[in-house]
């Protein structure tokens, strides 16, 4: 299948050639008609077209290995010098070789008298031997114009390559660090419930090692479907609910038609945690934590809400590991087309509100 897409590529090349040279041999033949005919020495049009597109085919024919010689000597800075005086012979090759071909040509065509070979040389060489090194330094110049597109698409590619590397280490390096964080929160949970409820802390291991396992599987998957993200977040609210008891309420409130947008890899668990940990903890009483998700405009919004006491009044937020970490693997995602706020609710309570642009596994693909 390789070699056969490439024989196609090459057939296409050709033929686009050689529709571009005998469009400019059909230009001359029409200049040379109209020209001939306004200083009354008219000529046929096969004459025209015939004599013209000869002359261009030989040029055609001469520019391969034009083209190959553009190619593998670019005019570059170094050894300039060297590589234009390379190009200045090729030149004058390339215009001697067209009358070369030209004489023979007209050889075999003239009809009416017997032409030399030497005749034909002359007279080709007289009058075409300058226009002949112009038209080689066209065509080595549209070599050298391709040959530093592909170079620069070359580059480019390479630097996208490795900024996306780039990004994708800063993504994992910051989702490495959310699993010890998370993992030694829990196990501190489990550490004061072991001497309450030995039974509770049994079956808060058990969850925390599956999800453990799933956290691990993920490692290196950066996106996943809100809707996989929520079944993680629901096995960690079991782990949470173990430990509070009635102390803790969760409510979703989804809508459908988001559950396959893409979201961070466990983007939801450090804020639900946060929330748990600053929102909820400090209550004597019941606590109650939102989850919200809507499409907006082109956008998925995400929030996490508790209803504690949240920030004293006129204190500044300070990040913590989870919410430091958040925003920065969503400025590596996303860049300036995110938008990450926290503060308290007018309602009461505390909040983290995530704007993301919208994107599906079906839109990525396409």
């Amino acid at each position: 299948m390789i070699g056969e897409s490439s024989n196609l590529r090459l057939w296409r090349r050709g033929l686009i050639a050689f529709g571009c040279w005998s469009v400019i041999g059909l230009s001359f033949a029409i200049q040379l008609y109209l020209t001939r005919s306004e200083i009354g020495l008219p000529v046929t049009w096969p004459y025209a077209i015939g004599r013209n597109l000869v002359d261009w085919y030989v040029f055609a024919l001469l520019s391969v290995p034009a083209l190959r010689l553009a190619r593998r000597i670019p005019i570059e800075r170094t050894d300039w010098g060297r590589r234009v005086t390379i190009h200045a012979a090729a030149s004058a090759v390339f215009s001697l070789a067209w009358m070369a071909l030209r004489a023979l040509v007209v050889q075999i065509t003239e009809g009416g008298r017997v032409v030399t070979f030497t005749e034909a040389f002359t007279h080709a060489l007289v009058a075409t031997f300058f226009f002949n090194v112009a038209v080689y330094c066209v065509v080595a110049g549209y070599g050298h114009t391709v040959n530093y597109y592909r170079k620069f698409q070359e580059r480019e590619l390479r630097a996208s390559e490795l900024e996306t590397r780039l990004a994708q280490a800063r993504l994992q390096a910051l989702q490495m660090q959310l699993n010890p964080h998370f993992l030694f929160n829990t196990l501190h949970a489990i550490s004061s419930l072991m001497h309450k409820d030995v039974d509770a802390a049994d079956r808060m291991l058990t969850r925390l090692s599956d999800l453990l396992r799933h956290a691990l599987e993920s490692t290196n998957t950066q996106v996943v479907p809100l809707r996989e993200e929520l079944e993680f977040l629901q096995r960690y609210l079991e782990i949470e609910q173990t430990r509070f008891g009635l102390r803790l309420a969760v409510r979703f409130d989804i809508a459908p038609d988001t559950l396959e947008a893409e979201v961070p890899n466990l983007v939801l668990q450090p804020l639900v945690e946060n929330a748990i940990r600053h929102g909820i903890e400090p209550l004597a009483s019941a606590g109650q934590i939102e989850l919200y998700a809507r499409r907006e405009t082109g956008m998925l919004l995400l929030q996490v809400r508790d209803n504690g006491k949240g920030l004293p009044p006129g204190s500044a937020l300070e990040e913590g590991v989870g919410l430091a970490n958040t925003r920065a693997r969503l400025q590596q995602l996303y860049g300036a087309g995110h938008r990450l706020d926290a503060g308290n609710r007018p309602e009461g309570g505390f909040a983290v509100r995530i704007t993301i642009p919208w994107r599906t596994a079906a839109s990525a693909i396409q």
